[in-house]
């Protein structure tokens, strides 16, 4: 099993950009989906980014056109690079893996989780 640790997060004008970067530990991190999730203040998790061990992305609608997440399996390294940022984009992000092909958009199904990093947009 992988153990994640995030960095990357800090505070940024609203039309900004962040990298947010992951890195996992362990064995086997080629064949895990990878994540990324965010939870604002007073706000439920929100899944909005995923790739699974194929390369295959997936995007939430909030995100789609500015964020881009990508995989470097030979370094263990998970990418979010956020573009054209927004207030509301302010939240924790965290990453999150899960084994195996299935690679699904719930939180639920992901045992391996980083303790996240601050994204702070101001207007």
């Amino acid at each position: 099993q992988v153990q994640l640790v995030e960095s990357g997060g800090g505070s940024v004008q609203a039309g900004g950009s962040l990298r947010l970067s992951c890195a996992a530990s362990g064995y086997g991190y080629s064949g895990y989906c990878m994540a990324w999730f965010r939870q604002a203040l007073g706000k439920e998790r929100e899944g909005i980014a995923r790739i699974d061990n194929g390369g295959t992305t997936t995007y939430a609608d909030s995100v789609k056109g500015r964020f881009t997440i990508s995989r470097d399996n030979a370094k263990k390294l998970l990418f979010l690079q956020m573009n054209s940022l927004k207030p509301e984009d302010t939240a924790v992000y965290y990453c999150a893996a899960r084994y195996g092909n299935f690679c699904p958009a719930a939180g639920v199904y992901f045992n391996t989780w980083g303790q996240g990093t601050q994204v702070t947009v101001s207007s």
